[in-house]
């Protein structure tokens, strides 16, 4: 384990900068919206994580916060062709995203047709790197056994992936120490992990990051940092 996370274990504040802080309900208002904005600043999570529809509005009230801009795209089912994800995650990259989590074709993973989800990424990947953001992919674990994850992570590394994501937290299931750690080993030291989904509490936070999480994604950040249970399914 890195010191950095050994801190973060050691430390429930330190544990703020992992958190992408989210709102994903498609119902979400504005008002709610600029309310977690305001406590990603408050708080100094990593960054804000909204559907694109809310990019503008989180980049223009985290400006010059050090907060980050994140979006989804193909969210949450992955099931749209990979140059309309690549439009989208172009879009979100214009209006303001400094990072992309991105749904993979979970059809393909099930299938086994690793060509096809290199193709998926690799597509996504380049539009967003071209904007110089970052991408993470969700392989939506709770869908996969694990041949099947481990195929999606060796994929997202040789597309050029920045980071693996367990779950959307809308198809079932969530982030789980065991799949943290087989995402982990499959794709080495150098991406990044990020658990989602059903991650609640400072101590569910704890057990991800020593499983090999460099990043947590969590509507229950205040809940994380002060060492409450959160009740969100996110």
């Amino acid at each position: 384990m890195s010191n950095e996370a050994s801190t973060a274990l050691d430390n429930s504040a330190s544990i703020a900068s992992y958190i992408d802080h989210t709102l994903l309900k498609p119902e979400a208002s504005e008002a709610e919206v600029r309310q977690i904005c305001a406590e990603a600043v408050e708080y100094k999570f990593k960054s804000v994580c909204v559907n694109p529809l809310w990019v503008k509005t989180v980049t223009k009230a985290l400006k010059g916060s050090g907060v980050l801009t994140c979006s989804v795209v193909g969210f949450p089912l992955g099931a749209t062709p990979s140059d309309v994800k690549a439009f989208e995650a172009r879009g979100a990259v214009l209006d303001g995203a400094d990072e992309i989590d991105m749904v993979i074709n979970i059809a393909a993973a099930r299938a086994g047709d690793k060509g096809a989800l290199v193709d998926d990424i690799t597509t996504v990947a380049e539009a967003v790197h071209a904007g110089g953001a970052i991408l993470k992919v969700i392989i939506e674990t709770s869908l996969l056994n694990d041949e099947q994850k481990i195929l999606a992570c060796a994929a997202s590394v040789e597309a050029g992936a920045d980071f693996v994501k367990t779950s959307t937290g809308f198809n079932g299931g969530g982030a789980t120490v065991e799949d943290v750690a087989l995402m982990r080993k499959t794709v080495g030291p150098d991406l990044g992990v990020k658990a989602s989904g059903g991650v609640r509490s400072l101590a569910d936070a704890q057990a991800m990051i020593a499983a090999g999480a460099t990043r947590i994604g969590a509507s229950s950040g205040i809940a994380i940092v002060k060492g409450e249970q959160g009740s969100s399914a996110y």
